[in-house]
């Protein structure tokens, strides 16, 4: 896994997280259900690209 993609999945997951906060904070429940399906996609992929390195040879 490349440092940059590493840092492009963690943003997402980050950016999720804040969306999901801010959509609690302010009682917006599409935002706060975007947020967390921002964090599961930045994690989906992060847990993609940990799984593909022990078989790059």
């Amino acid at each position: 896994m490349g440092i940059g993609e590493k840092a492009k999945n963690l943003g997402e997951i980050a950016e999720g997280k804040a969306k999901e906060v801010m959509g609690k904070v302010f009682g917006d429940t599409q935002t706060e259900r975007k947020g967390k399906a921002e964090q599961l996609k930045g994690k989906m992929k992060h847990a993609m690209e940990k799984g593909r390195h022990p078989f790059k040879h």
